[in-house]
């Protein structure tokens, strides 16, 4: 899979922005070349929530261990719920995940969010590319609730 076949994707889902941060837009440098997908079906990036997944292409300060600085590495992450994140891991967020989260093609616990039931996939391939369009349809399903559950409240 490539980054751009992940936009597609994403794109593809109903009620869905990506926002790709460039140079001259007013976001941070470090951000730019990245893609962040919020469920926004007024195509208005939403001010109280974060996306609900993200394409990374490069380390983070703190955010250092998929190894993001090999040539062409690329993470998919999706905030995939309490549920769908143990179903995956076989424990609750924020237990110790264990493993290698520079692996590729491999759906790992994100190194930074995992205990906020972040999953992640670095570089997918043929092994995850099933799983990461689940994943990332999972996680826009579960945006959409929490959008018509503050809409309907407020």
């Amino acid at each position: 899979m490539t980054i751009d076949e992940i936009i597609d994707f994403v794109e593809g889902l109903d009620g869905t922005l990506v926002v790709r941060p460039e140079a001259g837009d007013g976001s941070p440098e470090i951000s730019w070349g990245d893609a962040f997908f919020y469920y926004a079906p007024d195509g208005v990036v939403p001010q109280a929530t974060q996306p609900f997944a993200t394409i990374v292409t490069k380390n983070y300060p703190g955010d250092e261990t998929s190894r993001l600085d090999r040539p062409g590495a690329f993470r998919v992450n999706a905030a995939v719920g309490k549920e769908t994140f143990a179903d995956r891991t076989g424990h609750a967020p924020g237990e110790p995940a264990g493993g290698d989260s520079g692996a590729t093609d491999v759906v790992i616990v994100h190194p930074v969010y995992g205990s906020a039931a972040w999953l992640a996939v670095v570089n997918p391939g043929p092994r995850t590319d099933a799983a990461v369009r689940q994943l990332l349809r999972h996680a826009c399903d579960l945006a959409r609730t929490r959008y018509e559950r503050r809409r309907r409240a407020g």
